[in-house]
């Protein structure tokens, strides 16, 4: 299902997958579970409550899975009540020794606090998806792999050109380089980045 006549108009990548973009870009996923790859920013909320309400009731999601916890991902993590919310533990563990720095928001970061994070490790993801570890946009990030359709969800690592900053407070640069290459295992048809940066229209 997708909307017509916006240019805000949710589109099928694959028939379990659909993709809203944003600030950052939103997926879900209905694979035995019905899951949202990050939540855009807070300001992109009334896009979500509009198109992306057409697609999912977001009291069925069961898992919100976070690549990462900057502000332009997160910033919609309370719309989905039902769900776990879900970041690598490394992420979960920078957020919470420096929450401001982890999100780049100070007032965001305070209400984030308040949120039972549980860490992607600790959970049962659909045996069609695959963490990918991928340190250096920051120590905690993660990818999605979903193999059946090979579809890599890369966050902020990896873009349609160019890859992640790495000089932010919880980036580990040394490592980026090891992510990256680690994806080049994945013989990917499809890139579900964070940010369509190098794609028009943005």
């Amino acid at each position: 299902m997708s909307t017509t006549g916006t240019s805000f108009a949710v589109q099928n990548i694959s028939k379990r997958v659909w993709k809203l973009a944003g600030d950052s870009n939103v997926f879900y996923l209905d694979v035995g579970k019905k899951i949202i790859i990050d939540t855009s920013s807070r300001q992109f909320q009334p896009k979500l409550q509009t198109f992306l309400a057409k697609v999912i009731d977001f009291a069925q999601v069961e898992y919100v899975i976070f690549t990462h916890f900057h502000y332009d991902h997160i910033g919609n993590y309370d719309l989905f009540p039902n769900a776990k919310l879900v970041a690598s533990r490394a992420e979960i563990e920078d957020f919470r020794k420096n929450p401001k720095g982890a999100v780049l928001d100070p007032r965001l970061a305070e209400r984030f606090e308040k949120s039972n994070l549980v860490a992607i490790e600790d959970i049962e993801l659909p045996k069609e998806l695959e963490v990918i570890p991928v340190p250096g946009h920051t120590r905690g990030s993660i990818c999605i792999w979903y193999a059946a359709e090979k579809i890599l969800f890369s966050g902020d690592t990896l873009f349609p050109v160019g890859i992640g900053r790495t000089d932010l407070p919880t980036s580990v640069p040394e490592k980026m380089q090891e992510s990256l290459n680690k994806l080049t295992q994945y013989n990917f048809k499809t890139l579900c980045a964070g940010h369509d940066y190098g794609l028009e229209p943005f």
